[in-house]
């Protein structure tokens, strides 16, 4: 059943350039009363191994990692895909407090629920 609140943010991309805009967009929709979410697949996981967000830093912006500390304490569900964890060759790998892995599938569901998708 659409929930017509629910925005999915899909990150898809490890490049410094492409991280702020979900995590901008995500916030913002929570203080607007919606509910998003975002899932991170593809090469976006090296993103959320510890140490990698802290040295993402454009401009004037706080680094990825704080955004990401802001947007997990906001409460907004952070989810990694378990397949793009298996695909990476990661058998055992720590990512940052607070993300949940998932299974692929979530993705799909997530996507038929939600009012919007925005990809990045």
């Amino acid at each position: 059943m659409k929930n017509e609140n629910a925005i999915l943010y899909v990150q898809t991309s490890n490049d410094p350039a492409r991280q702020y805009s979900p995590l901008v967009l995500a916030q913002a929709a929570k203080a607007m009363d919606l509910e998003p979410t975002i899932y991170y697949l593809g090469m976006g996981l090296v993103t959320l191994r510890p140490g990698e967000a802290e040295k993402m830093q454009l401009g004037t912006f706080p680094s990825v990692r704080e955004m990401l500390d802001k947007t997990l304490a906001m409460g907004i569900p952070v989810l990694a895909c378990e397949a793009s964890k298996q695909m990476l060759g990661w058998d055992s790998v720590e990512l940052i407090d607070g993300v949940k892995i998932v299974g692929a599938a979530t993705l799909n569901d997530l996507a038929l629920d939600a009012g919007a998708t925005m990809w990045f």
